[in-house]
């Protein structure tokens, strides 16, 4: 039995390239996998968790179990949940895009939640050398050479802390230039967009056959 957690955190459901890709991934590692896959699902995007989860669920930390109030137990419960899906499963999908140059705060919540169980605190190594990826979805282009080179300030922070915090075994599907289709000031990359999502869903597909050898060996 093969478990895939997976993490959307795009606001939009139509049209989300991050969703896209994702599905090309998922479907991928089911079929590679034949019979006996299980998907749980979080979509935070959609379905946000409470803004003051993080908080409370951190600051009960500090303070003895009985000491917890009914908000603190109910925020550590939560996060205990959310920890759950992530150590359960043997393969991990985050999808979301770039928002406003950075990581999506609904993202961003959901990681800082997770890392206030203490499975996921600092120097923990709960899921090291679980296989997972990273699929991100940018609007605009950001490699060296073009004018915002340097402005992508999500990816690097979500490497650091699904690779070298949690010790996770990462790839990254990156797609670029997604909005070209519906930006006007962008209509001569809409060639290059297109290329670049077609190769986006082929790494996807790739991926996911690959990653099958991943989890057998580690059986």
């Amino acid at each position: 039995m093969t478990t895939i957690f997976r993490l959307d955190s795009s606001i939009r459901v139509e049209g989300s390239t991050s969703r896209a890709v994702a599905d090309t991934l998922e479907a991928a590692i089911v079929e590679a996998e034949g019979d006996g896959v299980t998907v749980t699902r979080r979509d935070v995007g959609t379905q946000p968790l409470d803004g003051s989860l993080w908080a409370t669920s951190a600051f009960a930390g500090f303070v003895p179990e009985e000491s917890w109030t009914p908000e603190q137990r109910a925020a550590k419960a939560q996060a205990a949940q959310l920890a759950d899906e992530v150590v359960e499963a043997d393969v991990l999908i985050i999808a979301t895009p770039l928002y406003n140059f950075g990581v999506s705060a609904h993202l961003k919540l959901w990681i800082d939640t997770v890392i206030s169980d203490p499975r996921f605190a600092p120097g923990t190594e709960t899921v090291k050398g679980k296989p997972a990826f990273l699929v991100v979805a940018k609007g605009g282009g950001y490699g060296e050479g073009t004018p915002r080179a340097g402005w992508d300030h999500a990816t690097a922070y979500l490497r650091r802390i699904l690779e070298d915090v949690w010790g996770l075994d990462l790839d990254v599907i990156e797609t670029e230039l997604t909005l070209a289709e519906v930006t006007p000031q962008m209509a001569e990359l809409r060639d290059l967009a297109r290329e670049q999502l077609a190769e986006s869903h082929e790494a996807a597909r790739a991926s996911g056959r690959s990653v099958t050898l991943k989890l057998r060996s580690a059986a």
